[in-house]
C-alpha cells in the first residue's frame, strides 16, 4: 500500500454525518467526522495480496459500484495515472477484530480503509459500505460525477454467528436463478447462511445418482399440482459456489421421519405401516407419513442419500428434519434420529434438527432448532447443544402480515412487519442461556408461493428486520429507528426488482 501515492483533488464536501446514515444491520459503534469520499473515476481499490480470498472480495465491491454507478473501478492495478483516491481492504490481526465477521471501515477525505481478519469480515465490511454509496452522483462539486460518502469511523461485529434464512423448495420448487436473486439480498444484509428445505410430502428437489427415481417420481409434483422439478447436483453445486463467493453457507435438509411421502412413494420399501399409503400429494396436510425406523434398508438408503449431498456441501452441517412425525411411535421416532446422528456424523457433519429431535439421546455436538416448544430447546441446551432461534409465532416469513395478506398462513398468527422486529431472541425461550444460543433463522416455507414474486413478497422486507435481530447488539432495536431506516431501502430493492410488501406501518421513501 506504500507505493499508492495519491494525488489529491481538493473538494470542499458538504457537512455529512455518518450516523444518520441508514444502514442495516445497524453498527455497534459509529463515529462521524463531518466530512466525505468522492467515489468517482479516480478512485482504485486495493487489498491484501497474500489471502486470494481478499481481492475476491475487492472484486465484488468493484462490481457492486459498477452496477450502482456505472464507474470501473480498478483492483490491484498497477496504473496509479488517474489515482485521486483509494478504497484498501486490509487483512489485519488486530485484537479489536474478536469475531471471524468483525471489520473496521475508517472513511477519510481520501481514502477508505477496511479492516478485517478474514474475507468474510471484509465481505460484511463491504456491503456496510454498499449502503453509503448514494443512488445519485452530486454533480456540483467537481466538473465530474462524484458519489459522497460520509466519513468516520465503524466497528462492527455480529451479535450471532449463524445468522439464516430457510427456504421450502420442496412445497413448491423455486428455480436456481430465484434462488441466487434470494442468496444476494441475503449477503447484502449479512446473512452468513441458507437452509434448503429439499424435501417433503409433496416434492423431492435434489438429484441423488444412486437413488435417481427420487427425482423422477418424488420431484413430479408440488402444491396445487404443479410441475415441481429438481436440482440436478451440478446445478447444487453451482448454487453452493454462488452462496459462498457471498460468504454464505447452505445448510441442506432432508426432512424425516415425517415429511417423507415423496420417497417413500418413489421407494416403497421406506415407508412405515402405520403411515398412509404414499400416493402422490398436491395438498397443504402434514404429519401422515414416516419412514420405517426399523428396516437396516432405510439407513442403507439414508447412508447413500446424506454421503450424497454432503460432499457437495462443503459447510459443518447437515439438517435432518424430524419435526411433526405424527404417526411414527416415540421409541421409533428415538430410534430414528439416534441412528441418522451417527450417518451424519459418519459424512463429518453436525446434525441439525426441529426441536422435536431433543426426545432422543442426541450428541451435544448437534443443534437444536426451536421452532416450536421451548421445553425441547431447554432440554437440549442443558445437554450442551446449541439452539437456533427460529419460532413460529415471531419468525415464519409464511405467516400473513394481517387479514388480508395475498399469500401465507396464519396458524402461527399474523406478523406484522413490526411484530416481526420487536422482539429479542436472546430473550424468546426463558431460561435459555445467551451462550446456548447458536443464532437465529427467518423460515420460509412455500406452500401458498409459487415463484420468486411470491416468495419475496413474504420475505420482504420482514427480512430485513430479522438481518437486524441476527446482528446488531440488542440494546440498539428501536422500532421507531429501524422503521426509518427501513423506509430507506427503496432504491435498493426496486434497483434489485424486490417485490417487498409495502406495509402502512412505514413512510417509505419513494420518489
Amino acid at each position: 500500500m506504500a507505493a499508492c501515492q495519491t494525488k489529491k483533488e481538493e473538494i470542499n464536501f458538504p457537512k455529512t454525518d455518518l450516523a444518520s446514515a441508514p444502514l442495516i444491520p445497524k453498527p455497534i459503534k459509529t463515529i462521524p467526522t463531518g466530512s466525505a469520499f468522492g467515489l468517482d473515476a479516480g478512485t482504485a481499490i486495493y487489498t491484501s495480496t497474500t489471502n486470494p480470498e481478499f481481492e475476491k472480495v475487492g472484486r465484488f465491491l468493484s462490481e457492486s459500484i459498477k452496477s450502482k454507478t456505472g464507474l470501473d473501478v480498478a483492483v490491484n492495478t498497477s496504473s496509479e495515472d488517474k489515482l485521486e483516491r483509494l478504497i484498501y481492504i486490509n487483512q489485519s490481526d488486530s485484537v479489536d477484530l474478536e469475531t471471524p465477521e468483525s471489520y473496521q471501515l475508517y472513511i477519510k477525505k481520501d481514502s477508505i480503509l477496511l479492516n478485517a481478519k478474514t474475507a468474510a469480515g471484509a465481505f460484511r465490511g463491504v456491503q456496510t459500505l454498499r449502503q453509503l454509496i448514494p443512488e445519485k452522483s452530486n454533480d456540483t462539486l467537481t466538473d465530474h460525477p462524484l458519489w459522497v460518502i460520509p466519513s468516520g469511523k465503524i466497528k462492527d461485529a455480529p451479535k450471532y454467528g449463524y445468522r439464516s434464512s430457510m427456504l421450502d423448495v420442496a412445497r413448491h420448487f423455486f428455480t436456481v436463478e430465484e434462488v441466487k436473486k434470494y442468496i444476494d439480498a441475503l449477503a447484502y444484509y449479512k446473512f452468513n447462511t441458507l437452509h434448503l428445505h429439499l424435501s417433503d410430502d409433496q416434492g423431492w428437489r435434489i438429484e441423488i445418482k444412486s437413488w435417481p427415481k427420487l427425482t423422477e417420481v418424488g420431484g413430479a409434483s408440488e402444491v396445487g399440482g404443479g410441475e415441481g422439478g429438481f436440482y440436478t447436483q451440478e446445478q447444487y453445486k453451482d448454487l453452493v459456489s454462488y452462496a459462498a463467493d457471498r460468504h454464505i453457507t447452505i445448510v441442506p435438509e432432508i426432512d424425516m421421519p415425517g415429511h417423507t411421502n415423496a420417497a417413500s412413494l418413489s421407494y416403497p420399501f421406506l415407508h412405515y405401516a402405520g403411515a398412509e399409503t404414499p400416493r402422490v400429494r398436491t395438498d397443504m396436510k402434514v404429519g401422515y407419513s414416516s419412514f420405517d425406523a426399523q428396516k437396516d434398508t432405510v439407513y442403507s438408503f439414508l447412508d447413500d442419500v446424506i454421503g450424497e449431498i454432503a460432499s457437495m456441501s462443503p459447510g459443518p452441517y447437515f439438517h435432518i428434519g424430524g419435526d411433526e412425525s405424527h404417526v411414527t411411535k416415540k421409541d421409533d421416532y428415538i430410534l430414528f434420529v439416534e441412528k441418522v446422528e451417527k450417518i451424519v456424523q459418519k459424512h463429518n457433519k453436525r446434525m441439525i434438527g426441529w426441536d422435536e429431535i431433543a426426545q432422543a439421546d442426541i450428541d451435544q455436538s448437534s443443534v437444536v432448532q426451536l421452532w416450536n416448544e421451548p421445553e425441547n430447546a431447554l432440554k437440549a441446551a442443558e445437554n450442551g447443544s446449541k439452539i437456533i432461534i427460529s419460532p413460529a409465532k415471531k419468525a415464519y416469513l409464511d405467516m400473513k402480515y394481517d387479514s388480508i395478506s395475498e399469500y401465507g398462513l396464519h396458524w402461527a398468527g399474523y406478523i406484522p412487519v413490526d411484530v416481526g422486529y420487536q422482539w429479542d431472541p436472546e430473550t424468546y425461550a426463558k431460561g435459555l442461556a445467551k451462550e446456548n444460543i447458536l443464532g437465529i433463522e427467518a423460515p420460509l416455507w412455500s406452500e401458498t408461493i409459487s415463484n420468486g414474486t411470491e416468495l419475496e413478497y413474504l420475505a420482504f422486507p420482514r427480512l430485513i428486520g430479522y438481518a437486524e435481530l441476527g446482528w446488531s447488539p440488542s440494546e440498539h432495536l428501536n422500532w421507531d429507528d429501524y422503521k426509518e431506516r427501513l423506509a430507506a431501502q427503496v432504491p435498493y430493492l426496486e434497483s434489485m426488482q424486490i417485490n417487498y410488501y409495502p406495509t402502512k406501518l412505514v413512510d417509505w421513501k419513494k420518489e
